[in-house]
């Protein structure tokens, strides 16, 4: 859910081109799911709500609740209902659910299969969320809306990015959209699949929108570090609010019937810093985590792993030889080697100060050297 929307939903028009069918493909490993195969209470080994009704940045009119009447889980889908009535001080109430460190994914491909509400003032959203906000507060740690619909333009669902460089507090969110005229009607599956090198937005495998990695930092890239899902139906609000609320719509359900995440085994980059001092400790370095998978680290002669050998990311002191650092992946038998040069750029100073007698007079001699040792004798 946006922050500000300050740009109508239809300027986004033009932005995309509908691409070929893009089907589940290599994405075969199933990392996570819900298919809400039992009655009452989301599962909270999977879900958290988000509570309060203090507008969540958007001016939104509702308040978010944890009660079975806003979300519950029935005949074999979760049901978000959003409802007319007097909630403290608002006058609408819904829920929003978050897998946030329940569900938390790094490249993967995220599918939904979901009604909408329709109705003018509904705003539902499937939708992704830094979880360690590790580049700032929102927009810095980046968005990802998988699905966005607003009920004052029914049938145009939306997918978009927020970044501090284009995001919708300056109006300059990247984004497509997809005309589905039924979709408060009939269940539709809303699909993001997250790479290294670009988001693909895609509804009943049909993509509409894609959002390249610029390899220019965070600002336009923030997507390489891990997100949760969130699912909610918001009232009114900066983009949902734009043509009123109808108060005869209500009440207004998102009904799910799955949400499953799949990730595919494949080579990735090593993440860290190519130059480093020689003799600097602590130094992390780290390679896409795979469900299940083996990882094996070596490093030039003089590195000395302290911590994660065997896992995704390890700890190191280095020596002070350059080299290459190698990652091998293994997962069913199969593996991918990546490596990545690291080049030592200091060494630590050294000096040798030599001194006589407090007339001035001697000298040191130096016998032998070896290595880092030297053997000196003082001679009068």
């Amino acid at each position: 859910m946006k922050r500000l929307y300050l740009v109508l939903a239809g300027i986004l028009a033009g932005l995309f081109m509908i691409q070929p069918v893009y089907g589940q493909g290599s994405y075969t490993h199933l990392v996570w799911s819900e298919d809400f195969d039992y009655t009452g209470t989301p599962d909270n080994s999977k879900w958290s709500f988000d509570i309060g009704g203090d507008g969540w940045g958007n001016n939104e009119a509702q308040y978010y609740t944890n009660r079975l009447e806003n979300a519950k889980v029935e005949d074999g889908k979760l049901i978000i209902t959003a409802l007319k009535e007097t909630y403290g001080s608002n006058e609408y109430t819904s829920a929003r659910l978050a897998t946030r460190n329940k569900g938390d994914w790094l490249y993967a491909r995220v599918e939904v299969r979901a009604r909408l509400p329709y109705g003018t003032g509904t705003w539902p959203a499937i939708w992704m969320l830094s979880t360690d906000w590790e580049y700032g507060g929102w927009p810095a740690s980046g968005e990802i809306d998988i699905m966005e619909h607003v009920g004052f333009d029914m049938g145009n669902v939306y997918g978009t990015i927020h970044t501090e460089a284009y995001n919708g507090m300056d109006g300059t969110q990247k984004g497509g959209s997809i005309y589905i005229p039924d979709v408060h009607e009939a269940f539709h599956v809303y699909a993001i699949e997250w790479t290294e090198d670009s988001i693909h937005f895609i509804a009943d495998d049909v993509c509409y929108f894609s959002y390249p990695n610029y390899h220019t930092g965070y600002e336009r890239w923030p997507y390489n570090k891990r997100f949760h899902l969130l699912m909610n139906i918001a009232i009114g609000g900066n983009w949902g609010g734009i043509e009123g609320i109808d108060d005869e719509i209500f009440p207004q359900t998102l009904e799910v019937d799955y949400v499953r995440v799949y990730q595919k085994f494949q080579q990735h980059q090593i993440n860290g810093p190519s130059q480093v001092d020689a003799f600097e400790d602590n130094i992390t370095y780290s390679i896409a985590e795979f469900p299940g998978a083996e990882y094996q680290w070596s490093f030039p002669e003089g590195v000395t792993v302290t911590d994660g050998q065997g896992t995704s990311e390890v700890t190191v002191t280095w020596g002070e030889v350059a080299g290459t650092i190698s990652a091998i992946q293994t997962y069913n038998s199969v593996s991918y080697t990546s490596t990545f040069d690291v080049s030592v750029i200091s060494t630590p100073g050294n000096s040798l100060i030599i001194r006589g007698d407090e007339n001035g007079i001697g000298t040191w001699k130096i016998n032998e050297g070896s290595g880092n040792t030297i053997e000196m004798n003082y001679e009068e």
